[in-house]
């Protein structure tokens, strides 16, 4: 007569680890978290603006250009002279629209420093020009 074979088989019942689904889960998690603290826009340097009570915000704006604290000029974060101003600003601007300029000027800058600024984007056509400042 033949003898059966007996197969050992694992009694316990089968288990789902999710310790690594939760690992995946967080990743993804820390992953959008962190995406979208860089989709916030970014215009400008950081200035210490004025406040005015009168105030609007401007829908959108195609330039910024910033007077720090020093007198220093810069378009859209990058460093430029004044004299430079009207070229670049010219390049930027789309053919048949007007290009809105968003002026940054830190509130320790001289008057006169901000009135030549403004002097040289007046004397680009199709020009506006907007003042940045923060809320009271």
């Amino acid at each position: 007569m033949r003898q059966r074979r007996v197969i050992d088989e694992p009694e316990g019942s089968p288990q789902i680890n999710i310790v690594p689904m939760i690992d995946v889960i967080f990743a993804i998690l820390a992953f959008f978290i962190m995406s979208t603290l860089f989709l916030t826009r970014q215009e400008g340097l950081l200035v210490n603006l004025p406040t005015a009570q009168t105030a609007t915000p401007q829908k959108s704006s195609r330039a910024t250009v910033t007077i720090d604290r020093q007198g220093q000029l810069f378009l859209n974060r990058e460093a430029i002279a004044l004299e430079q101003l009207e070229m670049a600003l010219t390049k930027q601007r789309p053919p048949g629209q007007d290009l809105t300029v968003v002026l940054n000027a830190d509130g320790a800058v001289t008057h006169d420093r901000v009135i030549a600024v403004m002097d040289e984007l007046r004397k680009i056509p199709g020009t506006r020009v907007a003042m940045s400042t923060r809320r009271p």
